[in-house]
């Protein structure tokens, strides 16, 4: 099969970029820095709320209108760094970011708190996607599902560590520290970028034609390469973020937890995908990418179903735990190697492919948080049912990948 022929491929890094080890970190930054951007301020929002005289409900407009804006961006962003490249995009968008926080951090009012979330979201979508095109341009076969397993590690521990960092810069400085934090994150990454990675787009460059455009996507969205993989990584994405958005309401209302034990959680889950990062990094070359995404499927849809099951018994936080692991472990499998098989048909492409599949987990994502806050007032029970449909339908979906393309 084509992934089994992919995942034994032997990349090289290009010869002018010095460390294959500092490159990932430079990608693993830029993919870090949208979800570190929104994390961060969980446990600022009643503060802020208070500060900008608006209810904390209104303040959360600040989480929504950012994911909206970097879904909806990275679709733009794609197909301008398959024409111009990568350096001057990932820069720019370093540049945007950078206003954007100071803007927030400036705020004074609601409205003026959103504006600069857009700006920032606007930035951000353009370091994120591009993280994922520039592994694309340095990396393939194994090497990128390992490159794509280190990045989905930095993605994962930005929202699982900046809750607790969030928490002590409000704690001794107050939120808008959060936002100077974040600016200076920015800066010391546009500095790691220029000096470790520069421009990596060295093939053909595509012209910027809006026609053109909306036909590599459609193109990309009908092929079942492409289509197969990234879907089944999109509604995985989605009961991760639905994790994230529900845990706050199962452990501090229905488990009696406290913000820092809250934190604490999500640091903790922050070694099970780090775990399961490592594991798809020897899985990938051993196995090949269809089997071992496979396996990552299996290992989620069970944690799933334990997890709808605890519900069902309204059993205690030991269980929930150790089917939410269980379920995370597949994740951290399915992620990486399933964003690498989708891209690696499609190095010409890179930028639209990632944009695409940045734009889907996006999305995926906002409806995993939409379905669990409103199919059940149970928390975990409304948890269990959006990952165990979601999970049961990426491995049901995933059996397509055998049929042609």
């Amino acid at each position: 099969m084509a992934d089994e022929t992919i995942s034994h491929v032997t990349a090289t890094p290009r010869p002018e970029v010095s460390s294959t080890f500092l490159q990932i970190a430079v990608l693993a930054a830029l993919a870090a820095t949208g979800t570190l951007a929104t994390n961060i301020l969980l446990p600022s929002l009643p503060q802020m709320a208070t500060s900008l005289k608006v209810s904390t409900a209104s303040v959360t407009s600040a989480i929504t209108i950012f994911l909206t804006v970097f879904a909806i961006g990275q679709l733009v962003v794609g197909p301008i760094s398959d024409r111009y490249g990568r350096r001057w995009p990932v820069l720019t968008g370093f540049a945007v970011f950078l206003t954007g926080s100071l803007w927030c951090g400036l705020a004074n009012d609601l409205p003026d708190l959103l504006i600069g979330r857009v700006i920032q979201a606007a930035g951000a979508c353009a370091t994120s996607v591009l993280s994922r095109a520039i592994a694309r341009d340095l990396f393939s076969g194994a090497a990128l599902a390992r490159a794509m397993a280190l990045i989905m590690i930095a993605m994962a521990a930005a929202p699982g560590f900046s809750p607790l960092l969030g928490g002590a810069l409000d704690h001794y400085f107050g939120w808008r520290s959060e936002f100077a934090f974040v600016g200076l994150f920015a800066t010391l990454g546009a500095v790691a970028y220029s000096a470790v990675l520069g421009e990596t787009h060295r093939s053909t460059r595509i012209p910027l034609d809006p026609l053109a455009i909306a036909r590599t996507y459609f193109g990309l969205s009908t092929d079942r390469r492409f289509l197969v993989p990234a879907a089944t990584v999109s509604l995985i994405m989605g009961g991760l973020f639905a994790m994230f958005s529900a845990a706050p309401r199962v452990l501090i209302e229905g488990l009696g937890f406290t913000p820092i034990q809250l934190g604490l959680f999500f640091a903790g889950t922050v070694m099970i995908v780090f775990a399961a990062g490592m594991l798809a990094t020897q899985l990938a070359p051993r196995f090949g990418l269809d089997r071992s995404i496979r396996g990552g499927l299996v290992a989620a849809a069970a944690g799933s179903v334990a997890i709808l099951l605890v519900a069902s018994l309204h059993a205690t936080f030991l269980p929930f735990l150790g089917a939410m692991c269980v379920f995370l472990l597949g994740m951290g499998i399915v992620n990486p190697l399933g964003t690498a098989q989708a891209l690696s048909p499609f190095g010409e492409k890179a930028g639209a492919a990632s944009a695409l599949v940045g734009f889907w987990q996006m999305m995926g994502a906002a409806i995993g948080v939409f379905l669990a806050a409103t199919l059940s007032r149970d928390a975990m029970f409304a948890l269990g049912i959006v990952l165990t449909v979601g999970s049961l339908l990426a491995a049901g979906l995933y059996t397509m990948r055998s049929g042609p393309n």
